[in-house]
């Protein structure tokens, strides 16, 4: 059993260094353009037609998913569509009535409406 003054004694010190960083392997980089060139775009970039009534307020010309959906958020911003206490919930116009099929629609619901009018 050891005593409290060799319990207390200072360990010698030890001379730690620290390991040099590794420089990590450079990966071969693929060509952007080649990647590019053999791929098919995915769902959110694939150009769908909309319909007569979401035209009205996005155009007829067939665009991405995406574009669909934020050409609709300028509509509703640009016309003030948004609930005032409720900034989640959109009141619908004559054009959005078309589209979402009733008078309120959540934003979180807006996709599966838009969805209904967009075909490949």
């Amino acid at each position: 059993m050891a005593t409290k003054t060799e319990k207390a004694a200072p360990k010698a010190a030890k001379t730690t260094t620290k390991p040099e960083a590794k420089a990590a392997p450079a990966k071969a980089a693929k060509p952007a353009a080649a990647k590019a060139a053999g791929t098919k775009p995915n769902a959110l970039q694939q150009p769908l037609k909309p319909s007569a009534e979401l035209g009205a307020i996005v155009g007829t010309s067939p665009l991405a998913r995406g574009e669909v959906v934020s050409k609709v958020w300028d509509y509703i911003k640009k016309n003030n569509l948004q609930n005032p206490q409720n900034k989640r919930e959109i009141v619908a116009d004559d054009k959005l009535k078309k589209v979402f099929g009733k008078d309120k629609c959540s934003m979180f619901e807006m996709n599966k409406h838009l969805a209904a009018h967009l075909k490949a």
